[in-house]
Formats: structure tokens, sequence, C-alpha cells
């Protein structure tokens, strides 16, 4: 068995390469074509309608000789990192595709970066290699530069084909030697074995088909990235690929293991789950999918045990077992029910309102507190405020939407305490638009959407105290509640910190859980422009209770003021987000590209070659100078440009900004 995910930048042909392995295999009589919207994996509507794909899609083959594979076909466009991320969880081995054409772009970098913190094997596939004028060498060489040296070719053009450097020691090649290669390949992998060292050194050769052992050891340790060639929609170097996932990557048992980890309170081990069908079930919910007919739909990585229909399953810590009555393998949108997955199996589960990401399957009590390390995923900056057309739907548009962004964890949903808005927040305006487009086509729901908002915050820098007496006599009982606290900033990224610090009892300790409660909601509200409160320290240290009209309500509203008065005086900063940025752009534009970023508050931080005559430039700059990045550089550079913008940190506003903020903010108080 083999699990694998195709990662890589939108256009490289992953999808194409994908269907080509499909029908290599026998799975399916004749590959799709992306232009004619026929391909296994982009079956969406939507996708169709795109040219490429928007969310990973599952897709299993068998070889003639029993060889089981799995694989992720994952999305390139860098909006929809969400989708591919996830991926990463579910495979031993991820294959960056590279076009030969466009060379090494961002997503092949990123994703590359994602999988070796993953600790997953990686190869690289460079696809096209028969596209006219190409200089393959020199794109062999950026790979290595910007990759490693590790990067070693396991295959080499060769007329039309490829020749395998692997198991041949010499043969024809269109470029580099043959020889040359083969030897280079075995010298990275007896590296790690001292044993095999010596014998390289005696022997001067030592027969690849001995190698299985250190190869696999070397794949786990990122001491060998094999670099392979393809041209899938000629279906040029398939079947030498379709050998190399058989005879050379990683089976379950020989890849790194999960990173599971048990926490119970502040204690967190590592777990070592086993590969072993006889073992209790381990599953991992790597994504969900939001089904209208279905209901929630669970794409499930089975780690350990032997997960079978109808078996009664924990999710998570969960005190009651739910029932898995639909067991499916996916390809692509076609549901094949499965009576049982082993381990290293991918398939999913459906009607289960219990799944969520990230979950993990089990049956057995001592595994309720597993789960895997977390993902580490972009920030979503770019937001969408929602509202549905029809008066009264606003529950569901809230309901349908949590659906939607389950699927992916590049999207953030939240409720605005301040508007009371549905805010929405993604990775970029096509992240978004392609949203609001499943919201409509799958769901049939339509909203009413506002401007893209940034996702501003505030802060302060300095020290300052604030006191607040709330007293409120009415015919009754009344209300008393007086809080002094003092607030002073934390590191970029700390959040809110709350302490307890009251001696004495003077409020009494059944009343500071609601002192809490008021200090975040003032957080959450913010003070200076209506935006929340980050990066803050608040020591509640004194305040007084009435023993009869002391009241949870009287120290929310206490805490809250004093939150606000103590916020005016800390000399308060609105933070906005910083992104990099990176365009790839003709070398001819580099100038007009940066004099741009420059022009918009940004800095440029260098420059990196791409291929021949394109560099790519890179930089930092405010997500709010964004907005109409794209129709700047299609007018700069006549639409040869592409970039890709990744959330940095948040950093102070200029004060002219900051003053328009707090203006448009009391205007809008003082309307209410």
């Amino acid at each position: 068995m083999r699990t694998l995910a195709l990662v890589g930048p939108a256009g490289a042909g992953k999808t194409t390469l994908a269907e080509a392995l499909l029908h290599r295999a026998g799975a399916i009589a004749q590959p799709g074509s992306v232009e004619k919207g026929n391909t296994v994996s982009d079956h969406d509507a939507l996708e169709r309608r795109m040219l490429h794909s928007l969310q990973s899609s599952l897709l299993h083959f068998e070889t003639a000789e029993g060889l089981r594979v799995h694989l992720i076909d994952t999305p390139g466009s860098p909006d929809f990192t969400g989708q591919a991320l996830p991926a990463l969880e579910a495979v031993e081995t991820a294959i960056v595709v590279i076009d030969a054409q466009r060379g090494i772009e961002m997503m092949a970098q990123r994703m590359m970066d994602a999988a070796r913190e993953r600790g997953r094997d990686c190869a690289i596939v460079i696809n096209k290699i028969d596209a006219p004028g190409l200089n393959l060498p020199l794109l062999l060489e950026q790979i290595q530069a910007t990759f490693g040296k590790e990067c070693l070719p396991l295959n080499l053009p060769n007329q039309g084909g490829v020749q395998d450097c692997f198991f041949n020691a010499s043969g024809p090649s269109d470029f580099g030697s043959v020889e040359a290669a083969h030897r280079a390949l075995v010298e990275q992998v007896v590296e790690v074995d001292a044993a095999f060292v010596d014998r390289y050194l005696n022997d001067g050769d030592v027969p690849a088909s001995e190698l299985h052992e250190p190869l696999e050891q070397a794949l786990r340790e990122g001491h060998l990235i094999p670099v392979l060639f393809t041209a899938a929609k000629s279906g040029v170097g398939i079947p030498e690929l379709l050998s190399v996932i058989d005879k050379l990557l990683p089976n379950p048992l020989e890849a790194n293991p999960p990173a599971f980890e048990r926490s119970e309170g502040d204690a967190t081990e590592l777990v070592r789950v086993k590969a072993d069908p006889a073992e209790h079930v381990i599953a991992h919910v790597f994504q969900v999918r939001a089904n209208p007919f279905l209901g929630k739909m669970g794409l499930l990585r089975v780690h350990q045990g032997t997960l079978t229909k109808n078996m009664q399953l924990f999710v998570g810590h969960g005190r009651k077992p739910v029932r898995v009555g639909h067991l499916f393998a996916l390809q692509g949108k076609t549901q094949v029910p499965i009576d049982k997955a082993v381990p290293g199996d991918l398939c999913a589960v459906a009607k289960l309102d219990e799944l969520h990401p990230d979950a993990v399957l089990h049956d057995a009590a001592e595994d309720e507190h597993l789960h895997l390390a977390p993902l580490q995923v972009p920030t979503p900056v770019h937001g969408l405020a929602l509202a549905p057309t029809r008066h009264g739907d606003e529950q569901r548009l809230w309901d349908v939407m949590h659906r939607l962004v389950e699927e992916d964890p590049c999207l953030k949903l939240e409720q605005s305490a301040q508007t009371h808005e549905t805010l929405v927040y993604g990775l970029g305006e096509l992240h978004l638009r392609m949203l609001m487009e499943r919201l409509k086509e799958t769901f049939k729901f339509e909203v009413k959407t506002q401007p893209p908002r940034i996702a501003y915050r505030e802060t302060v820098s300095s020290p300052a105290e604030g006191h607040h007496r709330h007293k409120k006599q009415t015919g009754g009982a009344g209300q008393f509640g007086e809080v002094y606290l003092r607030i002073e900033a934390l590191a970029r990224g700390a959040g809110i910190e709350f302490v307890d610090a009251v001696k004495g009892g003077v409020i009494p300790g059944q009343y500071m859980p609601a002192v809490e409660k008021g200090v975040r909601e003032a957080c959450a509200l913010g003070v200076v422009a209506g935006y929340p409160l980050v990066d803050l320290k608040v020591t509640v240290y004194d305040g007084k209770h009435h023993s009869v009209d002391s009241k949870e309500i009287a120290f929310v509203t206490a805490a809250k003021k004093a939150v606000q008065i103590a916020v005016r005086e800390a000399r308060p900063v609105v933070l906005e987000p910083m992104v990099n940025v990176e365009v790839q752009t003709p070398e001819a534009f580099v100038g007009d590209v940066s004099g741009d970023l420059a022009s918009h508050r940004g800095q440029v931080t260098g420059t990196r070659a791409a291929v021949p005559g394109q560099l790519v430039v890179q930089g930092v700059a405010p997500l709010a100078e964004l907005a109409t990045f794209q129709t700047r550089l299609n007018a700069l550079t006549s639409g040869q440009a592409r970039y890709t913008l990744a959330f940095s940190h948040y950093d102070p506003v200029p004060p002219s900004t900051q003053a328009q903020l707090a203006s448009s903010y009391k205007l809008k108080e003082d309307e209410e």
C-alpha cells in the first residue's frame, strides 16, 4: 500500500498526472481532461468552470501486481492552501509537482516546507517536459539551489521518454550522464548506513536492489528527495513513475510515524501508533465535507486497527459512541462502499454530526485524549461581512456557513459583537468568492456582502490603571460592583492574559468569573476604533462589593468600563495585518513592481530567480494597501505577473490612519 499527495502550484498538471496514473493502472478507460471538464478529481461544477482544483480529491487504484495506491489531488492556488495542507496529515509521501515551463513557484516551496515540517517523505515530479524551448538541466540546478543538494534525479529525459538512473548504472540520456546520476544516488543513499559506506568504498558500488532499507531511511530523514520527469498529458514517464511508487516509495510501516500526542491537563506525551490491523482502532479525520444530502462527511486516515461498517466508535473524548453506518472509499465524487479499512487506508464516513476536523476516532478509553500535533496553517486576513437577502434567515446563514467553514482550516467565521454582522475571513479574494459561489450553488442560499474588511486589532503601548464603580438603584434590589485594574502590553501574539490579584475578599471569589467576563468582553469590542484588543495583560487588584446589591452583571459592567478607561490612558495603538508578498514577474518589470510596493507603504526584502527571464520580488506590505494590487500589477506588467500573500505579523498603523479609524468609530457610536 502507498499513500501519496500531489501538491504544488496551480497549473503544474497535478490533476492531469492523477488521471494518467489512474489510466495506467487500469482504474479508468481513458484519462480525462481539465479543459474538457471530465476528470475524476475535478468533479465539482465550480472546478470545471474555473478549470482548476478548488478542494482536495481522494482517488485510489490497484495495479495488476497487487499494489494499492491512495492518492490525494490537492488544489494549487495559494487561496486554497487550507484544502491542500490537511492532505499531508493523511499520507506517507508528498509529491511536489513542478511545471517545467514555469519553474519553481511559491506554492511548490510552501508545500515542500510544510511536508518537511510534518516529517513526510518528499519527491519532486517535473511535469510537461515535452514543452518546447525548455532548459531542464538549468531547472534541475535551480531545484537543488532552492530545496537542497539532496534533490537528485531518479530518472532523466531520453529521446521522448525517460531513463532510470537508480537501477541502471549506465545508458543514454538527453542531458547529464546516467552513470554520474546513478553514482550520486548510491553515494547519497549509503551515507545513512556505515556498513554500506564501507561496502561502497571497498567494492566501488552497491547493487541498487540491496539498497531498499537505507533508501527508506534516507527518504525518512530527508537525506534524499527523488526528482522524476514526466509529461502527464502524453503519458511520458508515467510507467516509470508508477514503478518508483511501487519499488521505492514507503509503505505505512516504512515512513515516519504520525505525530500523535496524548494530552491530559498540562502534561503531553508522544504516542507511537502501530500500523497493525489487529490492534484497537485509531483513525484521524483530516478533512470534513459539507454535503446537503449526506450531511457531514468525514475523510479519514486509518492509522491503527481495522475499521468496519457498523462499528461503534468514540469521537475524541466524547462519552457517547457513534455507529459507522456508511463506510466507503472515494473515487472523486463516486462513493465506493467498503466493508472495512485497515492501517494506511483513506476512506470516508457520512451522516455523523459529531465529526469535526482533526477528530480522532477510537474504540479504547485510553485514546480519548489522543490527537495529532497541530497543523500550522496561514492566518486568514481577508474579511467579508455577510447578510441574508431574506429577513429571518440569519440563523440559517450562520449554520450553513459553519458547515462550509469546517471544510477549510484557513477560513474563520465569527459574529461581530459590535455590529452584529456575520464575518468570514479567508486567504484572499478568490478564496472568499468561491466560498460565496458554493453557498449559492450547493446550498441555494443568497447573501448580500459588504466590501472586504481589514482585520485591524488594538493594543496599548504603556501601562495604565482603570477604575469603575457600577451602582444602580431601582425600586427593589440594586446593582453594585467596583473594580480596580491595571493593564500592560504583552509581546505580539500573546493574546489576553487575565490575572486575579485581589486580596482580602474585597471581590468575593464567586464574582471573579464575572469580572473576567467583563474584561474579555471589553477586549473583544475594542476601545479606540472598535477592533478587538490583543496582547494585553489585565490585572485586577482591588474592588468592592455589597452584601445585598452585588450581582454578576454589576461586576461584568464595572470590569468592562474599567478596561475602557485604562486603555484610553495607556496610549492605545491600532494594529494592521502585514503580509509577506511574493510577485513573480518578467525581469523587465522588477523596478516597476518594487516601486509600486514602496509607494504603498511596502518594503522590498529581496529577489530570487524563478525561471529564465523571470524573478520573484519578495517584500512585506500592509494588507490594507493591497486591495487593488492585482489591478495595479496587470497595468504595470501587461498581465504577466502573479503574486501570493501570507500573513506575517501586526504593526501599528500610521497616526493619520488611526485618527481616521477612531473618528469613524466615534461617529458610528454617536449615531447609535
